[in-house]
């Protein structure tokens, strides 16, 4: 078995995985090991940005995860693309730059996490950001992340933005600056037409760092240790079972899934649950793989009367080769954007201090959404999602077995309070009213999901039901916090356990509202400052 021996190990190369590595390894002092069980980011599809579709359901970047049936969906699973590879589900996600609103830091300080109230996690967004408006009070310059509005804004888009307006929804600017409320077209992080990734923004000069090793197809198995101490991780690669020693720490960031999994098996979490699967119990840790939660969605549709969407250019193979000529030779059209432009940002109830649902304007619509792929509809349609951002449901990930390389168990219990009810059932009242509005007019022709016939509230539940699904925004299993089921301290440091933090999305005590990627890469660059602090 080959050992070697690093200043600074890190397990998974995700949003925040690349930021930690980035940035520990950039003076130069430390030496650094990032592991990605996955390969390079080479496949082309993930840095053209409507590639997406392309790897949502490819094993060769994508771990393909699927929850356990859940009793308030018709026992549906709930299918959990997550990437497997250099930047992780930042290579495969939609792009779009959303922080999250400023009451949800602040929230998270009043849980006890020191450090995390809006105004001190702010700098770490500006530090991360190159933000194509300029700097301002909100947002930074120079960064490694590039954050650009939509070079293309289709006429469908504007006049999705128009009808949200119409409907009474003031419009914004900016959704991460002074104010989260209101419609507006979202930033994305392309850049000059292609995907940025964590991995494009912190590893791509990195890589050259003599100081930096990243090993890819390197299955991070077990972290070693030893008298309550981090001192290594065990990892699979094709040329077989390979050992890493940390002389000062080991970061976890295998996402919200993969790090719960890890801890596990390295024998931090529930004992009895390690005990089943034959695992040596280091520390018992009941809220290990607990605490998972993810914002709910589900659609309204209409058929289009004009060929302006994203459903047009997936049924006409004209329609592709034209596209792909337009990325090709000017980088611009469909296949330079997501086809997702606007978004609003509202309240299910006037009296709650801050938005709980985000309304996706879609310029598609779906016929299905499963682990075997994404099918348009077969004719010109788009959609709006009501997405509700503040859901009650907790959950867990749990093992299945004790092989590292076997699926975890995801279960989410969605929908399990009548508030959860009570704002998806808001979300679909406004989608309908935004899509009845003048500005929509000239291209609606009926609205075919739920359909104009479903009107009562027994009706939209059996929608919602049917059709709802996870937002792929999940959170939480490695919750931060002071409390006694909390697994990190607001250093990230796992409790009881010297030398060993994690730092990505499972350590969220509650979710943002909104897109998870940048909280993530913040998270990462917060996490890299605390320990370069350390180490100092």
């Amino acid at each position: 078995m080959h050992e070697d021996t690093y200043d600074f190990i890190v397990t998974g190369a995700g949003s925040a995985g690349c930021a930690v590595a980035g940035r520990l390894s950039e003076d130069g002092r430390y030496r650094v090991l990032l592991l990605e069980a996955g390969p390079k980011d080479t496949y082309p599809w993930i840095h053209v940005p409507l590639g997406y579709h392309k790897t949502f359901n490819n094993p060769r970047v994508n771990w393909m995860f699927d929850s356990e049936p859940e009793p308030e969906l018709n026992n549906r699973v709930m299918y959990q693309p997550r990437g497997k590879v250099l930047g992780g589900t930042s290579s495969i996600n939609g792009m779009v730059y959303m922080r999250g609103n400023a009451a949800d830091y602040d929230e998270w300080r009043q849980r006890g996490c020191d450090g995390w109230d809006y105004e001190s996690v702010l700098p770490y967004f500006k530090r991360a950001e190159d933000q194509e408006r300029g700097a301002d009070d909100f947002h930074g310059v120079g960064g490694p992340l590039k954050v650009t509005d939509h070079a293309w804004k289709p006429t469908l888009a504007r006049a999705m933005h128009e009808a949200a307006q119409q409907a009474g929804i003031p419009a914004n600017p900016d959704f991460n600056g002074a104010t989260q409320e209101g419609v507006g077209y979202y930033q994305v992080t392309i850049s000059k037409s292609r995907r940025w990734s964590s991995a494009r923004a912190y590893l791509g000069d990195a890589r050259r760092r003599p100081n930096l090793t990243v090993a890819t197809s390197a299955h991070a198995t077990r972290v070693l240790i030893e008298n309550g101490r981090a001192v290594g991780v065990e990892y699979r690669t094709p040329g077989g079972l390979q050992t890493a020693r940390a002389r000062r720490e080991v970061i976890v960031s295998g996402g919200v899934y993969g790090s719960p999994q890890l801890l596990m098996l390295s024998g931090l979490g529930p004992a009895s649950h390690l005990r089943d699967h034959g695992i040596a119990v280091v520390r018992d840790m009941p809220g290990v793989g607990s605490n998972l939660h993810d914002h709910f969605n589900t659609y309204i549709a209409y058929k289009c009367a004009q060929p302006v969407t994203m459903n047009d250019l997936a049924n006409s193979f004209t329609r592709q080769v034209l596209a792909g000529l337009q990325y090709a030779f000017g980088r611009t059209g469909p296949l330079a954007s997501m086809g997702l432009y606007v978004g609003a940002l509202v309240r299910s109830d006037r009296r709650l201090e801050r938005p709980d649902l985000q309304i996706n304007m879609f310029a598609w619509a779906i016929k299905e959404r499963n682990r075997n792929g994404v099918v348009a509809q077969p004719f010109s349609a788009f959609g709006l999602s009501p997405v509700h951002l503040r859901p009650d449901g907790r959950g867990t990930v749990r093992l299945k077995s004790a092989n590292p390389l076997a699926a975890p168990e995801i279960r989410f219990n969605f929908l399990k309070t009548a508030s959860d009810w009570t704002a998806m059932l808001e979300g679909l009242r406004i989608c309908r009213e935004i899509g009845r509005q003048p500005a929509l007019a000239p291209f609606v022709v009926e609205e075919i999901l739920p359909g104009a016939g479903v009107a009562d509230e027994a009706g939209l539940r059996e929608h919602i039901r049917a059709n709802g699904v996870s937002n792929l925004h999940p959170v939480g299993t490695c919750r931060m916090g002071r409390a006694v089921d909390d697994v990190v301290d607001p250093e990230l440091k796992v409790y009881g356990i010297e030398g060993l933090r994690v730092a990505d999305a499972s350590i969220m005590p509650s979710i943002v509202a909104g897109n998870t990627n940048a909280p993530s890469i913040m998270i990462g660059e917060k996490c890299a400052d605390m320990v370069r602090r350390a180490a100092a």
